[in-house]
């Protein structure tokens, strides 16, 4: 094959060497975009978590807040405190709880978004890879 290449002419090399390069070019644009929407994928899991956590947050608000500070609030009168009392400090701890549990899920969202790493590995591995040989053929 070497003895073929040294007796082609210059146009034929050069065009033979113009079609690989395109044809590389198009494998690393279609592995680019395998990659990311790979990494898009992983990043979305964590976009997911973050909203499910928000949602479950101002649903707890909206909800579990009124039931559970009546409830405490209630517990509190019967062991002697006052009405107004028992219901900020109930309404206290209960919003407190809910607080701790929203962002332990707001956290591990976040976790998971860092944690996918948007970085294009493969294709930079790849695409350096094809600089070298394009240099070697060149």
């Amino acid at each position: 094959m070497a003895e073929q290449n040294q007796n082609a002419p210059l146009s034929e090399l050069i065009s033979g060497l113009i079609a690989d390069v395109s044809g590389l070019m198009r494998k690393e644009i279609d592995l680019a975009k395998t990659e990311a929407s790979e990494r898009i994928a992983s990043a979305l899991g964590g976009i997911e978590v973050i909203v499910v956590g928000l949602v479950l947050s101002i649903g707890a608000v909206g909800v579990l807040l009124s039931a559970l500070v009546s409830g405490l609030a209630l517990l509190f009168v019967r062991n002697g405190m006052g009405d107004a009392e028992s219901n900020a400090l109930a309404a206290l701890i209960v919003g407190a709880v809910i607080g701790v549990v929203a962002w332990v899920l707001v956290s591990r969202g976040i976790a998971a978004l860092r944690s996918s790493n948007l970085k294009l590995d493969r294709t930079t591995t790849s695409l350096r890879r094809d600089v070298g040989i394009v240099k070697e053929k060149i």
